[in-house]
């Protein structure tokens, strides 16, 4: 038989009928009050801390909305707000730029098309597929949260609008080659337009093409092959452009240096004129004081330059007989023997004296 500690079997009939007698315990009125009143107060002062207390992270911004109507924003941190209802807090991501795709979109890793976006009809009624990506961040965060409800979806939608009003409005031929820069910058211009006008709160910051092309298939090569060529076209405009660069330059230059040679050569000849003028003024001058001295003057000169190298003889035109005097000769024997001695002098001298004795009775220098 097995007794518990008061020594009476746990199953007998005297512990159950004590069990069946034995009353609960009874709480006085006051300590239930405490009770259910701490209990409240416990669960007031989790609420009051669970709401009055909210973190922003560093690429968020928090809008405070005191009875549902804005009233301030704070940054990144720890912040401390009345409880709701009183003041209630939506945070956005409004430091971080985010972009949207049109046309297609990015899941895991791989490019779905989406044709309802890219399919439109350009102004000569053909059919384009356009892909893009818009970029864009948060500027305003209280027409973000209030004038717009599903912010993304609104964007995407302008965005589409935005690209087929442009689109409709061109050529084909022009979309796909020369004037995709431009209908990106009027695509862009006319999505700030829509923002600026229903104050989304949304800034664009670019907005890029991925690609314009026609419908695959044959379409599409044949548009290719037009697309080729007018980049071979493009090409050979810019070399041609590139050799005019580089020739016209250079003409432009020599034209000049041959300008300024023949000015050069033009300035020369005047002051040569010009010289030649003062000089032949200046020896008429001369000539009029003494006219026989500076023609025989001139006449000499003329002849020393015409005749550098010639030879004198003296002779006598009175006679029958040629008398010849080696003048030439005497003045080369008398120049060595000088150099030599005096001796030279006496052998030369008788024949100095006959040429002055034929000078004296008239004789002609040739």
């Amino acid at each position: 038989m097995v007794l518990n500690f008061m020594g009476q079997e746990p199953n007998g009939p005297n512990s159950q009928a004590g069990v069946a007698n034995r009353k609960p315990p009874e709480l006085k009125p006051g300590t239930v009050k405490k009770f259910v009143i701490g209990i409240a107060a416990a669960i007031v002062l989790i609420y009051l801390a669970s709401t009055s207390f909210y973190t922003v992270q560093e690429q968020e911004r928090a809008a405070v909305l005191t009875f549902g109507k804005y009233t301030h924003e704070t940054g990144s941190g720890l912040h401390f707000k009345w409880p709701y209802p009183i003041q209630e807090v939506k945070i956005v991501p409004a430091e971080l730029t985010q972009y949207i795709t049109i046309g297609y979109r990015e899941q895991g890793g791989q490019t779905i098309p989406i044709e309802d976006e890219a399919m439109m009809i350009t102004g000569d009624e053909n059919i384009v597929s356009a892909d893009a990506v818009v970029t864009w961040k948060i500027s305003n965060i209280r027409n973000y949260l209030h004038n717009i409800s599903d912010p993304e979806h609104f964007l995407r939608n302008a965005t589409s609008a935005s690209i087929r009003s442009v689109i409709g409005s061109q050529k084909l031929d022009y979309a796909i080659t020369d004037g995709k820069t431009a209908i990106q910058d009027m695509v862009r211009e006319r999505l700030l337009e829509l923002m600026n006008k229903y104050e989304t709160g949304i800034q664009i910051i670019d907005l890029k093409f991925q690609d314009i092309e026609p419908p695959g298939g044959e379409v599409e090569e044949a548009f290719r092959a037009v697309t080729n060529a007018r980049e071979e076209k493009n090409t050979k405009i810019n070399n041609a452009a590139k050799y005019e660069n580089d020739r016209i330059p250079k003409a432009r230059g020599e034209a000049q240096a041959l300008i300024e040679n023949a000015e050069a050569e033009k300035k020369s000849r005047i002051l040569n004129a010009e010289g030649d003028v003062a000089k032949f003024n200046a020896i008429y001058s001369e000539y009029a004081k003494n006219p026989n001295v500076t023609q025989s003057r001139l006449i000499l000169e003329t002849l020393e330059k015409i005749l550098p190298d010639a030879q004198i003889f003296i002779t006598n035109s009175g006679s029958d007989t040629v008398n010849y005097l080696p003048l030439n000769e005497l003045l080369r024997d008398r120049g060595a023997t000088g150099s030599a001695g005096a001796p030279a002098r006496t052998e030369a001298a008788p024949q100095q004296d006959a040429a002055q004795q034929q000078a004296s009775q008239g004789g002609n220098g040739q």
